[in-house]
């Protein structure tokens, strides 16, 4: 029977949703994503013809295009409905190639979010495969795969072995060392912060600054102490009336800086729930950088507002798009149902709806209504002042329901002030002088580096996930916690004119998911920065991203944007192959081992940052990997020795000695000539017998669990089904073979087996 139309969406959910919205005369299918890319042998693509791509369908996509092809040649009509960016159009043009559909008569439908009417206001206005969208896509491609392929081999000779670059992420790289050198680079002075305490006419008691900090102790205690018997006078008392605006309804980037920070999601979290929330019909399209609603959503959100909080808390705004470039300017992220506060779903599904949901609707409320008084104190006898700062919410319209969070909170307080009169004398209650130190500048959490990178108008709202996962599988950039360390400060308080002194206590330095280069991203960038300064350049990142925006709107041919490139950058490629400077040769001398007298150093070796001793004048070296969080650059002599503690000897159990180490394969307790590896959360400097001796019972366990056949067949010897670490498999003739995942192993005859055998020996 013939298939009147065929639509081809991208995700299976998402074409479950819409055969709710189409009748019987459509069958909904999808390709799963991009069905062919430039093939993965060589380079994939002809430089001497117009840099033309090679692309083939992935071995594992042969089958969806075969299943596409047949429903395609059967239908009279194919509808492309895949996502509506770049990468959407791509796999449009795609399937029109692969199946052979003619382009200028398959219809190309796109919808910004998979509503009933969305979907049929889609089929009502097809259009179309956009061959701008297209080639800007494949310039991307074409542009990043160039420089993939020609600057790895000169990583892996003159850096080392199995590295690879790339054009965006190496740019967000150069982001994170450039500000982990500000970090070690950074000396932390100290200062003494003055504050007091004053009693208003009526009682309360309010804090207050002065305007001027100390740098040492003695000038902060003699500061305190010409304040005995002195008047406090009010100079002055200014109140301003201030707005507060809500936020702007979310972009891809804004949403993913917020999933962060209130949520605690990772960037590539926060994308794939989104995806599902998108194909779920319960947001609009998750790549954007609009920050546009429709009218018919605004109206939609007023009546949400005025239900939920009141007509005063309603204020009619339209957002415009100020990021350059904006290539999906439809509309922002927003819930395809504003009346649905609630959905049913996962639990990081209804977090992070509840956020966009908030975010959509507080966006549309009015303005917070604030008052800010600023109090100046004079001091008798004194040019400096006490200032205090106060913030008195007078309406809350947007902030009832929403604040956006602010990644790096601020000192002040803005407690609501007393009433207090211009002229009248106030009463000291005490004041206090308190060491602060500068703080160092932060580390970029996955959420500040998509901020950091949209400011410099690299990337887009496609590209932040994929390039902050890169740089962590690729091992330049680690994400880490940090516990922090106890750090000890002074303050001293003027009280009834007498002095008291304590000493406190604070950690510092803790952080948590913060991004962190490792030795070899620190190299890798070091070394692309001195032979490519063009590719890590950030103003020549973001040109690119504006001349793939310019092929987009049809004003400029991509082939020849690519050959422009291409030929200064080949050249460049070449002068490195030739200049025989090798950027790992360099070793750090941390100092001498007191106990052999021979230098320590630290380099990057064959498996990785590692630390030396002995090994320059003919000596037998001995060596040590680093730890995960440890750095070539801020290794100390005593960090460095400390690493030689392993193997570790803990004692002894069942009269063999029991130690711990790191092999090749990570690390391990020893015990009896075997090895058992670690867990995850094992230091092994750290781990203690009991915890070694807890490791090899569990492994015993396991190996004599492995051993005993979970199924035997009556009458039939050297047959057994038995199961290990990779699940159940049959063993016979002193040989294992697979079960399949399709089969219950416990429902398994003798046949099954045999055929399974034969099977798997031809």
């Amino acid at each position: 029977m013939q298939q009147k139309n065929l639509v081809i969406v991208e995700s299976p959910a998402k074409a479950k949703t819409i055969e709710k919205f189409l009748g019987k005369e459509y069958k909904v299918c999808s390709s799963y994503g991009h069905i062919r890319d430039i093939a993965k042998k060589g380079i994939g693509i002809d430089v001497e013809k117009g840099f033309l791509p090679a692309y083939e369908v992935s071995s594992e996509k042969t089958k969806t295009v075969a299943e596409l092809k047949k429903l395609a040649d059967k239908a009279e009509c194919v509808w492309l409905a895949s996502d509506e960016d770049r990468e959407g159009e791509a796999i449009a043009w795609h399937l029109t190639e692969v199946l052979g559909l003619p382009i200028d008569q398959t219809k190309r439908i796109v919808f910004h979010e998979i509503t009933k009417n969305a979907i049929l206001e889609a089929i009502a206005n097809p259009r179309t495969v956009d061959m701008n969208l297209v080639n800007a896509q494949q310039a991307r491609r074409v542009l990043d795969r160039l420089v993939g392929f020609e600057l790895s081999p000169v990583l892996w000779k003159k850096v080392k072995p199995a590295l690879s670059a790339g054009r965006v992420q190496s740019v967000a790289v150069r982001l994170i060392v450039e500000r982990e050198r500000e970090i070690i680079d950074f000396k932390a002075t100290h200062f003494y912060r003055i504050t007091a305490r004053f009693v208003a006419a009526d009682g309360k008691v309010f804090k207050a600054e002065l305007d001027r900090k100390f740098d040492s102790k003695e000038s902060a205690v003699a500061f305190l102490e010409s304040l005995v018997g002195v008047d406090f006078t009010v100079l002055g008392v200014e109140s301003k009336p201030a707005v507060k605006y809500p936020a702007p309804p979310f972009t891809t980037s804004t949403l993913q800086q917020e999933a962060g920070r209130k949520l605690s999601m990772s960037v590539a979290q926060t994308m794939s729930v989104a995806q599902k929330l998108y194909e779920n019909g319960f947001i609009t399209y998750m790549r954007t950088d609009s920050v546009n609603l429709s009218v018919q959503a605004m109206a939609a959100t007023k009546d949400a507002i005025i239900a939920t909080f009141g007509e005063e808390y309603h204020t009619w705004k339209a957002y415009k798009t100020k990021s350059k470039g904006a290539q999906e300017a439809h509309e922002a992220i927003r819930p395809s149902y504003l009346d649905r506060q609630t959905i049913e779903g996962t639990a990081a599904e209804k977090r992070l709806y509840e956020l966009i949901w908030k975010r959509t609707v507080a966006s549309q409320m009015s303005p917070a209504q604030i008052d800010r008084t600023i109090v100046t104190i004079a001091i008798g006898g004194h040019e400096e002042r006490f200032v205090a700062m106060g913030e008195q919410v007078r309406f809350d319209g947007f902030m009832k329901l929403y604040s956006e969070t602010v990644e790096e909170e601020s000192d002040n307080d803005n407690a609501v002030l007393p009433i207090v009169n211009e002229g009248s004398v106030l009463a000291m209650k005490d004041v206090t002088a308190t060491e602060k130190f500068t703080q160092q500048p932060y580390r970029y959490s996955e959420a500040l580096l998509v901020k950091r990178l949209e400011e410099l108008g690299i990337g887009r709202p496609s590209t932040y996930a994929p390039t902050i996962s890169t740089i962590i599988s690729r091992g330049y950039v680690i994400k880490q916690n940090k516990e922090g360390a106890k750090r000890n400060y002074d303050q001293i308080t003027l009280s009834k004119g007498k002095l008291t002194e304590k000493m406190l206590s604070e950690v510092v330095g803790k952080e948590k998911g913060k991004l962190a280069p490792t030795d070899i991203g620190m190299l890798v960038n070091d070394y692309l920065e001195s032979q490519f300064p063009k590719i890590l350049d950030y103003n020549f990142t973001a040109t690119v991203e504006k001349e793939f925006d310019a092929i987009a709107d049809g004003k400029e041919q991509w082939t020849e944007m690519i050959g422009e490139f291409y030929g200064d950058f080949h050249k460049s490629v070449e002068s490195a192959l030739e200049n025989q400077i090798k950027q790992n040769s360099s070793v750090r001398q941390l100092g001498i081992d007191p106990v052999s007298g021979l230098p320590v150093s630290a380099r990057i070796g064959r498996y990785g940052p590692m630390v030396q001793i002995g090994g320059e004048n003919g000596d037998k070296a001995r060596f040590a990997s680093l730890k995960k969080e440890q750095l070539i650059a801020t290794i100390t002599l005593e960090e460095a020795l400390s690493l030689f503690a392993l193997p570790r000897t803990l004692g002894e159990y069942e009269g063999e000695e029991v130690s711990v180490g790191v092999g090749k394969f990570g690390p391990y307790v020893r015990h009896a000539g075997k090895f058992v590896s670690l867990g995850k959360t094992d230091d092994p400097y750290t781990v203690t017998y009991e915890r070694a001796v807890e490791l090899i019972e569990n492994k015993r366990e396991q190996d004599r669990a492995a051993k005993t056949p979970i199924k035997t067949f009556d009458g039939v010897e050297d047959l057994a089904i038995m199961t290990g670490i990779y699940g159940p498999y049959i063993h016979s003739g002193g040989k294992n073979y697979r079960i399949p995942k399709s089969k219950d192993p416990m429902a398994m005859t003798v046949e099954d087996c045999q055929a399974l055998i034969a099977k798997s020996k031809k």
